[in-house]
């Protein structure tokens, strides 16, 4: 009598899925979070950047806006230095750096600077004539001489504003003014705009203030 072999039961190959019955694929359903939706700071990441527009670049940059601007390019050749603005000077070409309408601009301008600090110091000297002693409450007494004592601080500092004010104006007169002292180069128009006091180029200022914090004045 022949025998009939039995069924052979195959072994699940190694790392092969083997599907759960339906009532645990409805339990493990059951109790799964739910997907998370795409994280959009990481989508905007992904994306790609587009590239800076002109409109953009000039924003950031206002000297090449103001340089830019066709009427503020040629304002300095029809006026006078000494009646150009900040931005009728910083739209002047290179090439024009530290030209006669250039100096005569910051002579204007330095020359305004001295005649402030000299006006504020004759306003001082008034104000220093005031008696305090006539007035009768302590505390207004008080506020008084700490008011003449800042004031006198300010004054202070603006002396020696004053100064290199002085030392200035006889730069421009030898022809100096505008170049660094260490380097040679061009100190700017921004930086002496904004300081038109200055002597060295912002790359020299900073090497000497981090001198001056390293090893002491």
């Amino acid at each position: 009598m022949s025998k009939t072999p039995a069924s052979k039961t195959t072994a699940p190959k190694a790392g092969a899925k083997v599907a759960k019955p339906v009532a645990a694929q409805a339990a493990s359903a059951a109790d799964a979070p739910e997907a998370e939706a795409p994280d959009s700071s990481v989508a905007t990441l992904d994306a790609p950047v587009p590239r800076a527009t002109a409109s953009s670049t000039l924003t950031q940059n206002p000297r090449t806006a103001v340089k830019a601007d066709p009427k503020l390019a040629n304002a300095w050749k029809s006026k006078p230095g000494a009646e150009l603005t900040d931005a009728e000077v910083l739209a002047m070409p290179d090439s024009e750096y530290m030209n006669d309408k250039q100096v005569e601009f910051f002579r204007a301008k330095l020359t305004q600077l001295k005649e402030d600090i000299l006006s504020n110091a004759g306003e001082t000297t008034e104000h220093l004539r005031e008696d305090t002693s006539i007035v009768p409450d302590p505390a207004d007494r008080a506020t008084i001489e700490e008011e003449h004592a800042l004031e006198l601080r300010t004054r202070d500092r603006e002396r020696k504003l004053l100064k290199k004010i002085m030392q200035s104006l006889t730069r421009l007169d030898s022809g100096e003014y505008g170049y660094c002292d260490e380097t040679g180069e061009p100190i700017g128009l921004g930086r002496l705009i904004a300081r038109p006091t200055a002597t060295l180029s912002l790359e020299a200022q900073q090497r000497r203030e981090l001198k001056q914090k390293m090893f002491g004045d």
